[in-house]
């Protein structure tokens, strides 16, 4: 399709331009710059997502939090320059960095305002929990109910 383009259809005539699109690109690129280093648009990612009981909603792995009151309504979250922006009911109800990094929790301490315990140091850090282990040997187990392989 690529070889057809370059040889037949940038070729011909064009319709409107009276112009070969070939001989129209040749003459407009002496006039194009480089936009130095920034993209030829605006990057704007428009999601929408659930505010889960953490107060929070995930983006890319990372998880972003919310005012506690919207905890499982439905939020719009634009991402647009660098920011993360959280929208509820037309209202901005969060703003934030966009973080880079995976798995990482971005929390804003006003949106726990009116939750018990608020007041507490903020767990950023994922909890690792131990895995779940027999409390006696294998062999104690056989020896009472008997048996094996």
């Amino acid at each position: 399709m690529d070889r057809w383009t370059r040889e037949v259809a940038d070729q011909r005539e064009h319709g409107t331009t009276g112009v070969a699109p070939v001989e129209r690109f040749a003459a407009e690129a002496r006039a194009l710059r480089p936009l130095a280093g920034r993209a030829p648009f605006g990057q704007l990612r428009d999601l929408v997502r659930k505010v889960q009981a953490d107060c929070a909603i995930d983006l890319d792995t990372n998880s972003y939090s919310v005012p506690w009151r919207l905890i499982g309504e439905s939020v719009q979250v634009v991402v647009l320059a660098g920011r993360v922006i959280i929208r509820h009911a037309g209202q901005v109800v969060a703003d934030h960095a966009l973080y880079r990094g995976r798995r990482q929790r971005i929390v804003d301490r006003m949106h726990f305002v009116g939750v018990a315990g608020f007041e507490g140091p903020v767990r950023a850090e994922r909890i690792e929990i131990a895995p779940a282990t027999l409390l006696r040997p294998l062999a104690e187990y056989e020896a009472v109910v008997g048996g094996g392989w």
